[in-house]
């Protein structure tokens, strides 16, 4: 009975700590982002509430829980209150298969190990399309229906890309469990130096991942269902005060998530030196650090590069990405089967490095190819 007990406790504690991590974690990077963007663009961002301006994000969400919450008198008043949920429930559940260190001796900080792990935080990412279609439609307004559907289509076509994307590391892994993907990147490093992470052996599947987790969490260049030039707001045009915050907290709960999943998956999770000072620390802030490596790719990319026209954007899904992931994952097969005289993960580095330069050699003449059509007058001739 006291061992079922202290299971509760640490049970316990470990959903208090990934909640209060998750809900500092988004604080900070609403932070960062706004000031990471103004510095980039040569301004000033937050810095009048709190040190450095770390708690205007405190401020704009206590502000929005008190804002009046306004419905549209044609909506659906139900599914209306019910979208922000559906959104907001599946990004907290996402994270809750990774493992993210040691802790309590043997004990994984992680709150639970699913032999399907990563499928389940696919699933989860799955399930927030209903949030965002059901929000569209129950709104009782057009830019959001559009919004809606322009979200639903481009989600589902990024999710095959995305979901390819981890198949050459559940090959390479044998396993779907996110810990056992973790376990299976460590080991003594290749040549004294190269760690064994899967960043380096499925490289082409890294960027599939990466790119289709940017277009699955609407970040720009990527953000086509939120585009304020052309749907006013997008989904959530009709939403205010606590239902808008819940839309906003999802957001940057799918970018967390993404960038965990990137770095468990690619990046070796928790895995890194550890001094014997604080042993069981050291794995945390390891994978701490990897997340917000990725967080601040997702800012940069923001800050510099302007939103895709909406068919180029289905047009690189379903053009690049899926047919590269599908690629990769056939090489990993060959790698995997046969018995060549080097070592596995010296033909996926050299098949790698090829497969990248045939992807930019085929992507560098296209994309002049495209710049010189759009210069074209509409008649046909140069202007």
């Amino acid at each position: 009975m006291t061992g079922t007990l202290w299971d509760v406790v640490i049970l316990l504690v470990k959903v208090v700590a990934i909640f209060a991590f998750l809900m500092v974690s988004v604080m900070l990077t609403v932070w960062l982002e706004r000031r990471v963007v103004a510095f980039m663009q040569t301004r000033v961002g937050p810095n009048r509430v709190g040190p450095f301006g770390m708690l205007q994000t405190l401020a704009d969400g206590i502000k929005l829980f008190f804002k009046e919450d306004v419905r549209p008198t044609n909506a659906d008043r139900v599914l209306y209150g019910l979208a922000p949920l559906v959104m907001m429930v599946p990004a907290f559940l996402s994270i809750s298969v990774l493992p993210f260190g040691t802790a309590f001796g043997s004990e994984r900080a992680q709150l639970t190990d699913l032999n399907v792990g990563l499928l389940f935080v696919l699933a989860m990412g799955s399930l927030q399309v209903y949030g965002i279609v059901l929000a569209g439609w129950a709104s009782g307004s057009n830019y959001p229906l559009l919004g809606a559907v322009r979200s639903a289509a481009q989600m589902i076509s990024y999710e095959i890309a995305q979901g390819l994307s981890l198949v050459g590391v559940f090959m390479t892994a044998g396993t779907l469990s996110a810990a056992g993907i973790v376990a299976a990147q460590q080991g003594d490093p290749l040549a004294g130096f190269i760690p064994r992470w899967y960043v380096i052996f499925q490289f082409p599947l890294f960027l599939v991942f990466l790119l289709a987790g940017i277009a699955e969490t609407n970040r720009a260049p990527f953000d086509l269902p939120e585009a304020e030039s052309e749907l006013v707001g997008g989904y959530h045009t009709e939403y205010s005060g606590v239902k808008f915050a819940l839309f906003f907290l999802a957001e940057y709960l799918n970018v967390i998530t993404v960038s965990a999943v990137a770095a468990t998956a690619f990046l070796g999770g928790p895995d890194g030196p550890a001094p014997d000072f604080l042993p069981w620390l050291w794995p945390i802030l390891w994978f701490v650090a990897k997340v917000y490596l990725f967080v601040f790719l997702f800012i940069w990319l923001r800050a510099t590069l302007p939103r895709l026209r909406f068919d180029r954007l289905m047009s690189f899904g379903w053009k690049v990405l899926i047919p590269v992931a599908f690629g990769w994952v056939a090489v990993t097969a060959v790698v995997l089967v046969v018995d060549f005289r080097i070592s596995r993960q010296t033909q996926l580095i050299a098949i790698g490095v090829v497969v990248a330069l045939l992807l930019l050699s085929f992507l560098l003449p296209s994309s002049e190819k495209e710049a010189g059509s759009d210069r074209t007058a509409p008649g046909g001739s140069s202007p």
